[in-house]
Parts: structure tokens; sequence; C-alpha cells
């Protein structure tokens, strides 16, 4: 069990995305997207939206 209730979808310079603790300071290098919830409410948010697991910069690399 989560010793956390509510999360918040952050992401980061490469597009990556994680969850967050809501309650707690966001690590440096990652910036708050706006989306937020339970856990599950979180990873289904980022299952929708983040399609391309690659990091940016492979993707740029790639030319995609």
């Amino acid at each position: 069990m989560d010793a956390f209730k509510d999360f918040t979808v952050v992401i980061n310079d490469e597009e990556q995305y994680s969850i967050w603790p809501a309650e707690l300071d966001v690590p440096a290098g990652w910036t708050p997207t706006g989306a937020s919830g339970t856990r599950d409410e979180c990873v289904r948010h980022i299952d929708e939206v983040w399609t391309d697991i690659r990091p940016k910069s492979l993707r740029v690399a790639l030319g995609v």
C-alpha cells in the first residue's frame, strides 16, 4: 500500500513522464503537467499521452 494518496504527473526535459506524491516538492529537473489524482489515475493519464517512450534527444536525432 502506498504511503501517499494523491499524485501529480511530472515531465522532464527529455519529455519523459513520471508520477510524484502531490504533497512533496517536485524534484529538480521535473515539471508538473497539471494532471493529478490517484496513482492509478495518473498512470492511466501517462499511458494515454506518452505514446513514444524514447527520450526527446533520441527522437530528434532520428528525425522523428
